[in-house]
């Protein structure tokens, strides 16, 4: 018999390391924009850290704690939409929410469960527009 029990360490652990399907990713945010909020708190995030939509150029820092990730909007100078006002609103709640990077078609990782720390609205010279950046940092124990 089979000890389906397995440690919370060791699971969390085996989501950081695993490929997920969309179906599996879905469970958590079930929307395919990027932002995914109930009532205007922050549920979850997804990135491609800017490789398969350029318009949002999320960056993970080198030691792989800290993430500017891009606000919603996908053209034009991004305002406070729904989304937006979440990420704003979690600086505040303090709570921490998973973020999925997609891989590719299909594939996905989730990376770790990630606070919003700071956000500010400025111009970006490289988009040509406003856009909202949100400084997350790492819940510990979470991996990329």
């Amino acid at each position: 018999m089979t000890n389906r029990r397995t440690s919370k360490s060791s699971r969390a652990a085996k989501e950081h390391s695993d490929v997920l399907t969309w179906e599996e990713v879905s469970r958590t945010h079930p929307v395919r924009n990027g932002v995914y909020q109930r009532a205007g708190r922050l549920v979850s995030l997804l990135t491609d850290f800017g490789r398969i939509n350029p318009c949002y150029p999320d960056a993970l820092s080198e030691d792989g704690e800290t993430i500017v990730y891009t606000g919603e909007g996908r053209h034009g100078d991004q305002h406070l939409s729904p989304g937006n006002r979440a990420l704003l609103a979690a600086v505040e709640s303090g709570h921490a929410v998973p973020l999925f990077n997609k891989l590719g078609t299909g594939r996905w990782q989730l990376t770790g469960f990630w606070r919003v720390a700071s956000a500010e609205h400025r111009f970006d010279e490289r988009e040509r527009r406003m856009l909202w950046r949100f400084t997350l940092k790492r819940v510990r124990g979470g991996r990329l």
